[in-house]
């Protein structure tokens, strides 16, 4: 294999040799701080100081040379604009040849461009990666995290090379006037355009891609996994690292997690059709099913607490306990038709809460898969949740039929805990057989809530990071602390040990975030979970056709992150797809109110999908700023940060489920209205909240104390 040094000579234009990267100085520096650490004239600070100041000065004049090309380029363009224009007077078909010329040769030398900015984010890649094999530090993570985000980082002026798409576009737009309009000069924007078939173009287009889509749509869905990393451990010397992470990561160990979490969203959403129904028939109101549908929410506020501590000692032994608790949850669900139970069928869905493993799942992720998949595999895991989400429903769809066994009724209202039962009882065999669970140091058993439960947090994100991590080692990274505290280092760095403890923690930054978190959840929960019993009263929807509007909705979970993660974050910074987010999720709330009679199907639809996909996605730029701004010591133990965020969300579901059975005793033609007014006051709080933010902790109290009039009233 040849050395990417003599690579790089390779591919370097002669006259810009002095702009690349320094790649051979960087290696031998590599060398010599080696040398000098191992006779110790050196210490470690001084190295991750003195190398990347290195790298930000190679960058730099990486960043200014590019500037300088891009406005050479820029001034050829309108030379031959101010060509282009004269042309339109006096057409003249050798003239429209050679400017087409022209503009093909300024496409040839962006071309070059492009190709000097790949070679120098290769370079930068493989340098951080040598630093780091050298050392044994996770230096890249750290590098990277602090350099994107930052307002005046050359970094990003590099990497998210904004200006280029504008030459970029012009080029591409004036070879398509040139060469389909000969003459006529109309714009393209006035027809359709047909693709422009010029093999410079594309070249260029082939360029831009392989620095613009490689890791963004899984950058952004790794966000809704919530799995963080502690960024003062990027510095921590760790040889074996990479050894043992690939010792203790097993495919089939990593399939069950993100099985397990797709048959639990499944169970979740797979009684929501039927509940109204299935609570009539013991003789119960329909709006009970909030109380039904919210016990299984309610019993997961304590499991997420349990099987996150219990993640500190073992993988497989909660996952077995969460299959077996399930698997009795769903039979006593289904049993309770025939004993004529609404205890019974309650005591169900609280076994199946208790059989939450969320934060196992989680923990695998984070704890177990190699660096270099993790942020696949956590996109995995919020895929699994989403098609988890939509199957939930669709199912209940299709088990529509009416018979018997025995004494053993199987009906429409029963059958989604016999099929589940068994799905659970198929995956408990399943795992018995095939999990392998990871080797623990001996250490790592006694200490591993301070130093392995680390990783609860968030992916990082942003096109600058992409750039630098797709190809290579892809890791995860965090913001500083934040919270003002002015604890000893080592103090600063203990894990929160309680829920109290944990909640003196939360800035009023955080804080926010987690009302806007709750808000959404709340919103969400209230759509799918009143959907049967409001569709039945005002339009006499059948059981399918409640399956079928919430299948659709939980399709739409994946096209629109890709859209997001993919589009929409390169175009927008983080907050104002966040705040946009809010106000559509309350336009949808606000659609969804009962003031113009009749109440027609196409109201409740077009705002329930407002309300939903706007929800969706700002889920997953809340979470991402969410760990932004989170202590890095909830970063780490059992009380971390992603379990703060979880029972954020599973509070607001316990409350809107209580909302919606506490609302029926004021009649189903009051239903919606009454449970859409928290949900609208809730989101007009985070969006003030979010505006005001330094008056976040009374917005926070205000909220509250609305909520318990609420109540009251």
């Amino acid at each position: 294999m040849v050395a990417f040094g003599k690579k790089l000579k390779e591919r370097s234009i002669e006259e810009w040799q002095e702009y690349y990267i320094n790649y051979k100085l960087m290696k031998k520096k590599v060398k010599q701080y080696g040398r000098q650490i191992e006779v110790g004239s050196l210490d470690r600070r001084h190295v991750l100081k003195d190398f990347s100041r290195m790298l930000d000065h190679q960058i730099e004049k990486i960043s200014l040379f590019m500037l300088e090309q891009q406005g050479l380029l820029s001034s050829r363009l309108q030379k031959l604009r101010e060509c282009h224009d004269a042309l339109q007077d006096e057409p003249d078909i050798s003239q429209i040849s050679n400017l087409r010329e022209a503009y093909r040769s300024v496409g040839q030398d962006l071309l070059q461009l492009l190709v000097f900015i790949d070679t120098n984010a290769i370079g930068i890649r493989k340098i951080l990666k040598k630093f780091d094999k050298r050392f044994g530090y996770r230096f890249t993570n750290y590098y990277v995290k602090t350099r994107a985000d930052h307002p005046y980082s050359q970094l990003q002026q590099v990497f998210k090379h904004v200006g280029l798409g504008a030459v970029v576009g012009a080029i591409s737009r004036n070879l398509h006037e040139l060469q389909n309009n000969q003459g006529s000069f109309l714009s393209i924007y006035d027809q359709p355009v047909i693709p422009l078939q010029d093999p410079v173009v594309d070249s260029i287009k082939n360029a831009v891609d392989r620095l613009t889509r490689s890791t963004n749509f899984l950058n952004f869905m790794a966000q809704h996994a919530l799995i963080m990393q502690d960024d003062e451990d990027l510095l921590i010397l760790h040889e074996d690292q990479s050894d043992q992470e690939e010792g203790r990561y097993h495919f089939m160990s990593l399939l069950l997690n993100l099985a397990n979490t797709f048959l639990y969203m499944v169970n979740t959403y797979i009684i929501v059709p039927t509940a109204d129904d299935y609570s009539m028939s013991l003789g119960a109101a329909a709006t009970v099913c909030g109380i039904v549908i919210g016990a299984m929410a309610v019993a997961q506020l304590f499991s997420s607490v349990y099987f996150s501590a219990w993640s500190n000692k073992s993988y497989f032994k909660p996952l077995i306990f969460s299959s077996i608790v399930l698997f009795v949850g769903n039979l006593v669900y289904a049993l309770a038709y025939d004993f004529n139970s609404l205890a019974l069928l309650l005591i169900g869905r609280l076994f199946c809460g208790f059989g939450s493993a969320r934060a196992v799942n989680r923990r695998y992720i984070s704890d177990c898969v190699p660096l270099k998949i993790r942020m696949q595999a956590s996109a995995g895991f919020v895929s699994a949740s989403a098609l988890g989400m939509a199957c939930g429903p669709a199912l209940a769809g299709l088990l529509q039929t009416n018979f018997k066994i025995y004494s053993l009724t199987f009906n429409q209202d029963t059958l989604p805990g016999w099929v589940m039962a068994v799905a659970w009882l198929m995956y408990l065999v399943w795992l018995a057989i095939s999990f392998v669970e990871p080797a623990r140091e001996p250490e790592e058993v006694t200490s591993q809530e301070s130093n392995s439960a680390d990783q609860d947090g968030n992916m990082e994100k942003g096109l600058t990071k992409q750039l630098l991590l797709a190809q290579e080692e892809t890791e995860h990274d965090d913001e500083d602390d934040g919270d003002g505290s002015e604890e000893s280092a080592e103090d600063s760095r203990k894990p929160a040990n309680s829920i109290v403890a944990a909640y003196k923690l939360l800035t009023p930054s955080v804080k926010v975030q987690l009302l806007i978190y709750f808000m959404l959840k709340y919103a969400m929960e209230i759509l799918l979970s009143e959907s049967s019993v409001v569709t039945t009263y005002y339009f006499g929807w059948s059981m399918s056709s409640v399956s079928i509007f919430l299948f659709c909705l939980g399709l739409t979970v994946l096209p629109v992150n890709l859209v997001v993660g993919s589009y929409i974050s390169n175009m927008f910074e983080d907050r104002q797809i966040l705040l946009a987010s809010e106000i559509m999720v309350c336009v949808g709330i606000l659609l969804s109110f009962h003031v113009v009679i009749p109440y027609t199907v196409p109201q409740y639809v077009i705002s329930g999908f407002i309300m939903f996909v706007s929800a969706e996605v700002l889920e997953g730029v809340n979470l991402s700023l969410l760990s932004r701004v989170m202590s890095s010591r909830l970063s780490r133990g059992t009380y971390n940060g992603g379990l703060l965020s979880t029972e954020a969300g599973t509070i607001a579901r316990v409350i809107a489920d209580a909302t919606i059975t506490v609302a029926g005793f004021l009649g189903q033609s009051m239903l919606l209205n009454v449970t859409l007014l928290p949900s609208l006051i809730i989101c007009v709080a985070s969006i003030v909240s979010e505006l005001c933010s330094s008056i976040a902790r009374t917005v926070c109290s205000i909220v509250i104390v609305a909520m318990l009039i609420f109540c009251v009233l």
